[in-house]
């Protein structure tokens, strides 16, 4: 398999989804609910997010390590801007985006111990008083909501809210999956 063809079968799940009636737009709901009116995609993989958003009239930059998820990107919305980079170490911005999202686990994906890294970097790009919004499986004995915590306060970002889901439902005790809003500071 190519690794156009990795991508692509990765993009196809959420294209059947959307076919059979299910909403694949959650995270870009819930980031257009803050009336963005520029976003930082990090860790964008084949843009499914950031041209949704993109739809709705907000300028989106996508960032991702993984060519072959950029490349489907490209080919799907060619007109966006579309960066190859580590979320942990590349220069992601100026302080110039109004939200910066990390949708699809992305923090469970970096490698592991640049998590802190990560959220530093992505909280530079965001201006004082943007928000940083995060979602991912927490796992047992891996990265959790407390090591979440810890990482985000030492980037200078304070929690506003969270939920188990992108679409605001309460956070459940013992639950698998947090969506975390946070404001830069």
């Amino acid at each position: 398999m190519t690794s156009y063809q990795r991508g692509e079968a990765y993009q196809q799940r959420f294209d059947a989804l959307a076919a059979s009636g299910q909403d694949v737009h959650g995270e870009a709901t819930l980031v257009r609910s803050y009336a963005p009116g520029r976003v930082l995609d990090a860790g964008c993989g084949t843009g499914r997010v950031a041209i949704e958003l993109a739809r709705h009239g907000i300028e989106v930059v996508g960032v991702d390590v993984d060519a072959a998820m950029l490349e489907t990107a490209r080919t799907r919305a060619p007109e966006l801007e579309w960066r190859l980079g580590d979320l942990a170490t590349d220069p992601l911005g100026d302080s110039s985006f109004d939200v910066a999202v990390l949708a699809g686990n992305v923090l469970i994906f970096v490698a592991p111990g640049t998590e802190r890294a990560v959220l530093a970097n992505v909280a530079r790009a965001v201006h004082p008083g943007g928000r940083c919004i995060a979602g991912f499986q927490v796992r047992a004995g891996g990265y959790d909501l407390a090591a979440l915590d810890a990482d985000a306060t030492a980037a200078g970002l304070i929690l506003e809210d969270r939920w188990s889901t992108w679409d605001r439902q309460p956070l459940a005790t013992g639950g698998d999956y947090a969506v975390s809003v946070f404001v830069r500071t």
